[in-house]
Order: C-alpha cells, then structure tokens, then sequence
C-alpha cells in the first residue's frame, strides 16, 4: 500500500501541475474597452474562430484537470 500511496502522490503532484500551467495559457475573460470596437482578428491576424476554439479546448481540459486532481485526493484520502 505504501507504494501506491506514493504513486497517487506523484501522479497528483504531476496532474497539478499540468492544470496550473493550462490555467496560466488561457486569456483573461475581460479584455476591456478595446474590444467593444475590435474587428473579428487578433493582432496577428488570426481569426477569432481559432482563438475561441483553443480557448474553449483549454476551459474543457481545466475542467477534466480539476477533477482528476479531486478525484485523486480523495483517492488519497481512502487509503489513508
């Protein structure tokens, strides 16, 4: 049991990090003024259809993270 225990652990520690890296890669939901009077691209001509889409892949994978990281902890919480 102790080597599991150290495996979920490890595996924990890892998953957390992952999840505060992919919350680090979304945008901020407010962009302020500026945007009210924006055109459909970024800066760097991209469209605002691939920004919405990687943004709605990074909400989806924040969401699948956090509770993986949930469900670990209280994996760790029965074995103990």
């Amino acid at each position: 049991m102790p080597s599991l225990r150290i495996a979920i652990n490890i595996l924990l520690i890892v998953v957390s990090i992952v999840l505060v890296a992919v919350i680090l890669m979304q945008d901020a939901k407010t962009a302020g003024l500026g945007s009210a009077f924006g055109n459909d691209t970024t800066a760097l001509g991209r469209s605002r259809s691939a920004k919405a889409s990687k943004e709605a892949k990074l909400q989806k994978l924040t969401i699948i993270l956090g509770a993986a990281v949930g469900i670990l902890a209280l994996v760790l919480l029965i074995l103990s």
